[in-house]
């Protein structure tokens, strides 16, 4: 029998998501457990996944639209259902097609993965990336030409039209990279009194969002420590003559960090309304970069992990990451962050709690300095560590055992091996 799918809520709190593309056409048979469609959050995809065996009847929504939570995505039946009159079954839904294609924001009519038809009646193809590069520069994909086949809009041709839009029609093309690997930016607007705005991306207001929320209602306190880092160094160049992957600094701190949650489970524990929530696993948010804005995946399971797995799992989330295909499971869960700057020469710096994680440890770069052992001075390769504590749940003293322990795992670096 012929239902409703709606749009889900692909994150906690979410009330609206941008649809990204459907996985299926129209009279198209799926199993359950099957993904149909992607959605995308200020961070990342989602696949919408059937609940059981059906046909897609009717798609009401097309790529590149925000919907709603709760709105209608499509409509969905058997296969006998397939060559009905679909408004007729819409009706006796009491379901007006009409009222559909206003819920989800979207001409009734339009084909999965097709931009709304102009009006003269031709049907638009446009790429994801050009139909929202079109959106946030406010043009109308209606006007512009599509140098792609079958006339469809490409990335070159949105850009091609923001440029005459905003009076620099002779601005040289951008290099010619593939759609999928250009991070989906509004242009920068023409300089105008000696600077230039560049509209912010759902990426960088979700971040902006988040960390002000973080500095405004967590109480945050901090604690520096100094860690020896030539054993670990040395054990590194070793693993590295040896293994096929190349095993990070960055490796080693994640896995000191799990046998330090351990050690003190105390530490593994995020602040509820109701309670404080402790784990028994270690799942540990890696803070990346990407090309795409700040993001910070979950690795799962880090106690259980060895050093060559934590090195192949964080390289696929920062290439996902980059690519812009993290799944919301990705960024959820965990109590801790590790925020390492060690690549960028700075020597030391407090990174601001990611909610409702409980505390971040910034790791800086690690230099030659000197010190005093057994009376006599010594040269030794440092690097500072800055934990920053929701004070809510973890107090100072625990803090402090917390340091101490993770100092230690990593100036005996064998430990981590075990």
């Amino acid at each position: 029998m012929a239902k409703l799918i709606r749009v889900p809520e692909v994150a906690a709190g979410a009330t609206e998501a941008l649809f990204s593309e459907w996985l299926v056409a129209e009279r198209q048979a799926f199993r359950a457990g099957d993904p149909i469609a992607v959605l995308e959050t200020d961070k990342a995809q989602v696949e919408v996944e059937a609940d059981e065996d059906s046909v897609l009847l009717k798609a009401f929504v097309t790529n590149g639209v925000n919907v709603e939570v709760g709105a209608p995505l499509a409509l969905v039946g058997s296969q006998a259902e397939v060559d009905v009159d679909l408004d007729a079954l819409l009706d006796s839904m009491d379901l007006a097609p009409s009222g559909l294609a206003k819920a989800s924001g979207e001409t009734s009519g339009a084909a999965p993965g097709d931009a709304p038809p102009p009006a003269s009646g031709v049907r638009l193809f446009a790429s994801p990336l050009a139909r929202r590069m079109l959106r946030e520069a406010g043009l109308a994909p209606e006007l512009v030409t599509g140098t792609g086949p079958g006339g469809r809009i490409l990335r070159r041709d949105a850009e091609d039209a923001i440029a005459l839009a905003n009076g620099t029609p002779d601005a040289e093309p951008a290099e010619d990279v593939p759609e999928e690997d250009v991070p989906a930016e509004a242009a920068p607007a023409p300089v105008v009194g000696g600077h230039s705005d560049v509209p912010h991306t759902r990426l960088r207001r979700a971040v902006a969002r988040r960390l002000t929320e973080s500095k405004q209602s967590v109480p945050h306190f901090y604690l520096r420590r100094s860690v020896r880092l030539d054993a670990l160094l040395g054990l590194r160049a070793e693993l590295n003559e040896l293994l096929p992957q190349r095993i990070s600094v960055n490796d080693f701190v994640l896995r000191a960090v799990a046998l330090t949650h351990q050690a003190i489970p105390e530490a593994n524990v995020i602040w509820t309304d109701e309670a404080i929530r402790q784990f028994t696993s270690v799942d540990i948010a890696v803070a990346v970069a990407s090309d795409r804005g700040l993001v910070t995946p979950v690795v799962r399971g880090v106690e259980r992990t060895s050093l060559a797995d934590i090195s192949a799992t964080v390289r696929s989330l920062v290439e996902r990451a980059n690519a812009g295909t993290l799944r919301q499971d990705d960024l959820e869960g965990g109590s801790i962050s590790v925020s390492n700057l060690g690549a960028h020469d700075v020597d030391e710096f407090a990174a601001i709690i990611n909610p409702p994680h409980s505390a971040i440890l910034a790791v800086a770069t690690a230099r030659p300095a000197p010190a005093v052992r057994d009376g006599g001075v010594v040269v030794e390769t440092t690097a500072n560590l800055v934990l920053s504590v929701d004070h809510r749940c973890i107090d100072g003293a625990l803090a402090a055992r917390w340091m101490a322990h993770l100092v230690s795992v990593l100036e005996n670096p064998l430990l981590l091996l075990v």
